[in-house]
């Protein structure tokens, strides 16, 4: 099969060195020229995949209509910030989307909503699940899951992507996959906070766990298919390794931000995007319409932008009224009007 993968990131460039090892034919899209330029004449990504020899086969380019022209089979795989206008540059409508991106935009949106607002009728894949780029690219053992309405392809691209370091399962629960990526990075955030604190144990389990409550609530609440979603690779799992590897970018600006650091200071800093700080905005505006309550998500967004101190944003939660443990029952769980 032929892929147009559309972002150079770490994700990006690791996707389409997995697909080049799997027999595909792949052309990256990187913005910048001379990323396209290093990863064509050294065969790496020094800036966002270090140390990561890339097949000599894996072709680049800056130039946007180049990949129209490759495949129509499209990979998303940009900061969902910059979703939006990337697609504006391009003209034809591809086929399929797989898209590895993962947040909820400034409109409220996740991303087959942003896929769906620029081509209509086109089939939408996402892949999520527990997988940090560096270890897919030096081919360790890493299982995920695609999601698709359609069963044809979601069953396809599990067979076109699935090897013997990286497994795929498949789902239909295509917002429930996109709600789990999207809102464990901002409880990743507050994993790290602790971690920069000095490494709480008993709270970060609590915080993960509770986590996973807060998530699933949401996206009942949204109209998720199925509550599994939540318990499985794109709930669960990607929750668990994106709150404890030291490659998580949310926990790292969680872990800087227990440390004392301000937030402008530290993306300044940083060349990739964590999601989490773009997500929490929007997340708790869709979370107010739909009446449900977020107490972690919501002290994050107090601690990065209102100037809440982390002790007190945890004292605040640990004083909550005590409630039992499982809400669940208590939820409508009638799926949303809202079109996300």
């Amino acid at each position: 099969m032929k892929f147009s993968v559309l972002g150079a990131g770490s994700w990006g460039t690791t996707f389409a060195k997995l697909l080049i090892e799997n027999g595909h034919e792949v052309l990256l899209w990187a913005r910048r020229e001379e990323l396209a330029e290093q990863i064509n004449k050294d065969h790496v990504n020094l800036e966002y995949l270090p140390s990561i020899e890339l097949p000599p086969t894996l072709i680049a380019t800056s130039k946007i209509y180049e990949i129209e022209q490759f495949s129509d089979n499209l990979v998303i795989a940009v900061p969902v910030k910059y979703l939006q206008e990337t697609l504006e540059k391009i003209t034809t409508v591809p086929k399929t989307v797989i898209n590895l991106s993962k947040g909820i935009d400034s409109k409220l949106r996740t991303v087959s909503s942003i896929v769906a607002s620029k081509w209509q009728r086109v089939t939408y894949a996402i892949l999520s699940g527990p997988c940090h780029a560096p270890e897919v690219a030096r081919r360790l053992p890493t299982s995920v899951v695609i999601a698709s309405e359609d069963e044809y392809t979601a069953n396809l691209f599990q067979s076109a992507l699935s090897n013997e370091f990286f497994r795929v399962y498949t789902t239909e629960d295509v917002l429930g996959v996109e709600i789990c990526g999207a809102v464990k990075n901002v409880i990743a955030i507050a994993a790290g906070v602790l971690d920069g604190l000095g490494h709480w144990h008993n709270a970060k389990a609590s915080l993960i766990t509770r986590g996973l409550h807060e998530i699933t609530r949401f996206g009942l609440a949204m109209g998720c298919k199925s509550p599994l979603t939540f318990m499985g690779l794109a709930g669960m799992g990607d929750l668990i390794v994106t709150c404890t590897s030291n490659y998580s970018r949310n926990r790292y600006v969680g872990e800087m931000i227990g440390k004392g650091m301000v937030l402008e200071d530290l993306l300044s800093n940083m060349k990739m995007i964590a999601e989490g700080v773009h997500t929490v905005g929007p997340l708790l505006e869709l979370a107010k319409s739909l009446n449900v309550d977020m107490p972690i998500s919501q002290k994050v967004y107090e601690v990065l932008f209102l100037g809440k101190k982390p002790h007190e944003a945890i004292y605040e939660l640990m004083k909550r009224p005590l409630k039992i443990e499982n809400e669940f029952k208590q939820i409508d769980l009638q799926p949303a009007s809202r079109d996300i």
